[in-house]
């Protein structure tokens, strides 16, 4: 695990969000999405990674046990400043719980091609019917990233043949 106190930039920040949703996948077979929340003043809030197989929670993606977290830690609703890295581009879902959450910067890395919701496939934080605006800055990582996701439905499939 990357010591936290030490992170300075984009890539620090994501490789602990890599190392997250490694974590997921090892001890819980969970599909390897990781998010790391960092506060305005740069330190590590919260970290999350899905949950949705464990849990047997559609909604609990890497994003929102981030969220979740952080709302317990600083006592709010609102994550005004705050910034969300995530190996992941968000799907809809998320991107909307960000926007309402007030993060100020979402970092991710891979594209969603099938439900990404920040550029990709759609473009929720960009629309101008929203009251908040989310700064978004993808691709960080995202071989990395993609190939994670990539080895674990690869390796899915091939057990699901072997039986």
């Amino acid at each position: 695990m990357i010591d936290s106190g030490r992170l300075r930039g984009d890539s620090d920040w994501m490789r602990l969000a890599l190392d997250v949703a490694e974590r997921a996948r090892r001890e819980d077979d969970e599909i390897p999405v990781g998010a790391v929340l960092v506060g305005r003043d740069g330190g590590l809030v919260a970290t999350g990674s899905n949950r949705t197989i464990v849990e047997h929670d559609p909604s609990a993606h890497a994003e929102i046990v981030a969220l979740r977290g952080a709302g317990r830690v600083l006592g709010n609703h609102r994550l005004e400043g705050c910034t969300l890295y995530v190996t992941l581009e968000p799907c809809a879902m998320c991107a909307m719980a960000l926007v309402h959450a007030r993060i100020a910067r979402i970092v991710y890395g891979a594209l969603n091609p099938k439900a990404g919701a920040c550029g990709s496939v759609f473009d929720l934080m960009r629309d101008p019917r929203h009251n908040h605006r989310v700064i978004v800055d993808g691709g960080v990582l995202a071989e990395e990233a993609g190939a994670r996701l990539s080895d674990y439905f690869r390796e899915k499939r091939r057990s699901v043949r072997s039986e």
